[in-house]
């Protein structure tokens, strides 16, 4: 009864929010269907832990039309929280305003950046049957590169089954001429090396490109990423079984 119950409350969002998003001509009239969940209903839902790159002194890159990358990312990954909230899951963010997490009385760019870092891992790792997704924009010195991809820790099968279902949501959803593929990062990506769940980081696109800067700077094109990334997040639990 409660996975019937929550599956259904899944779909009726997802009913709603395709036929918002159709409105507006961001997504295709031929995305591939949410699967139906097949799954053992004394399961649970995973706790969605979301990061929005950077905030505060931090500001990541810069887009061609001069946007900061830290106001992109909390963005849409407000959106994102509150698709993931209507649907049941319990969500967990790192920041939720344009702020650092670093200790008070912590001095120096770089200091504060590495106890910004060290403490959102604490967040991310305090939680048992989680998923973490970190959303970011990507930049290049040469403005022709464009679209989604999502990075994942090496050796984590499951992190790299998240992230192939967050880069085919993407790329069927709302990004159809998307060919890049999903990549393996080391330890030069301290959150996804040192997560101790299934985690992958979504660069949504790339803010030195012109038309897709202008894309993610607007609001309807950000909750079109954040369904895709939802949508995503919805086909990995189905397929994982984990309700």
């Amino acid at each position: 009864m409660l996975k019937k119950l929550w599956a259904n409350r899944v779909g009726t969002l997802i009913v709603l929010l395709c036929a918002y998003l159709l409105v507006f001509g961001f997504i295709s009239t031929a995305e591939e269907p949410i699967p139906a969940i097949e799954a053992d209903a004394d399961s649970g839902l995973p706790t969605i832990i979301l990061d929005a790159g950077h905030g505060g002194i931090d500001s990541g890159c810069v887009s061609i039309n001069g946007v900061e990358e830290k106001d992109i990312n909390l963005s849409i990954m407000l959106k994102l929280r509150g698709m993931l909230d209507a649907a049941g899951f319990e969500t967990v963010v790192t920041r939720d305003t344009d702020k650092s997490i670093h200790d008070v009385g912590v001095t120096g760019l770089g200091n504060q950046k590495k106890s910004d870092m060290e403490n959102r891992l604490k967040i991310i790792n305090s939680y048992d049957n989680a998923l973490f997704v970190s959303v970011h924009q990507n930049q290049f010195t040469d403005s022709k590169y464009y679209g989604a991809q999502m990075f994942y820790p090496e050796g984590s099968a499951e992190s790299e089954q998240l992230a192939q279902s967050l880069q085919s949501s993407i790329t069927s959803r709302l990004q159809p001429e998307n060919t890049r593929e999903i990549k393996p990062v080391g330890d030069e990506i301290y959150l996804l090396h040192y997560a101790s769940c299934p985690a992958v980081m979504a660069e949504c696109g790339f803010l030195s490109n012109q038309e897709e800067a202008d894309k993610l700077e607007s609001d309807e094109y950000q909750s079109c990423m954040a369904f895709s990334i939802f949508a995503g997040i919805c086909d990995y639990v189905f397929s994982q079984g984990q309700i």
